[in-house]
């Protein structure tokens, strides 16, 4: 449930740059565009990652998604810091 909840707070935070695009230009589709591409690739992975939950629950042999839990953040981390530079430069 963790990953859908933050599919739908990337949904949100790309829908919230719209009201930056009359004041910031054409930049702001960039964000969009980082945001929306980070929420659809939770949203095609996220089956994947149930269902090897799922046979870890019942193999009693559960690992943690390190490399799903990485790239989001960097995903955000990077979406923050161009929101920043987008912000207070154009």
């Amino acid at each position: 449930m963790a990953w859908g909840r933050t599919l739908l707070a990337l949904l949100t935070v790309s829908a919230l740059f719209l009201r930056w695009l009359p004041s910031h230009g054409p930049v702001v589709s960039a964000l969009i565009a980082a945001a929306a591409v980070t929420a659809g690739g939770i949203f095609a992975t996220q089956r994947i990652r149930y269902r090897r939950s799922s046979r870890g629950i019942n193999a009693e042999n559960l690992h943690a998604d390190v490399g799903g839990v990485f790239a989001l953040s960097a995903g955000v981390v990077l979406l923050g810091a161009f929101s920043l530079i987008a912000a207070f430069t154009f």
